[in-house]
């Protein structure tokens, strides 16, 4: 059986790439040679534009892997929407085999409605109807051009309502549990992360 592509996976705000380590012994155990990469994004608590942080993944990237070898990508929460950006605004589309986004705003969250841009640029940038939410909804050409998948909690206090975290585009799956965080921790969500990851 061929490897898979490496995965790249995005942490969201306020987290670290420590965020993955369970979802990575998950992944390990069912695929020993995946290759996994968990690249550091500072959001200075929210502060940084999530533009800005999507230029930094694309350096990291272009650092990490070869041009020619192809990828999937997993954002999580904050991730998703940074990961969006690099595949929509940066070319990521032209090496992305997979694109998989969990707990993801994609839509905005009634969450970020009151916070002031001018101290907290990337969280703004996840209000409903945001400029930068607006303008990678108004061409999703790239996004067709990848196999997307969201999954998401009905329940979700962060991404609320927990509906409008998924993408425009591909399949979407409620998972079953209560909170944003057990979408990353829940042995249950892992398990079903994982199976949509590593799915031929």
């Amino acid at each position: 059986m061929a490897a898979p592509p490496p995965l790249v996976m995005i942490h969201g705000l306020w987290d670290t790439p420590q965020l993955f380590r369970r979802l990575e012994q998950e992944l390990r155990h069912r695929r020993p040679d995946l290759e996994l990469y968990a690249p550091p994004l500072p959001h200075r608590l929210g502060a940084t534009p999530i533009a800005e942080l999507a230029a930094r993944l694309d350096a990291l990237i272009e650092a990490r892997f070869d041009p020619a070898t192809r990828l999937d990508l997993l954002g999580f929460s904050m991730g998703g929407v940074i990961g969006r950006t690099w595949l929509q605004l940066l070319g990521g589309h032209r090496r992305l085999r997979r694109f998989t986004c969990l707990g993801s705003p994609q839509q905005g969250t009634l969450a970020a409605q009151l916070v002031p841009r001018a101290l907290f640029a990337g969280i703004a940038d996840m209000k409903i109807g945001s400029p930068l939410l607006r303008q990678l909804d108004a061409d999703l050409l790239a996004l067709h051009r990848v196999e997307c998948r969201s999954l998401y909690c009905l329940t979700d206090l962060t991404v609320f309502p927990g509906w409008r975290a998924v993408l425009p585009v591909g399949p979407r799956q409620a998972v079953p549990v209560w909170t944003h965080r057990q979408l990353i921790l829940h042995p249950q969500a892992l398990g079903r992360l994982a199976d949509v990851l590593l799915a031929p």
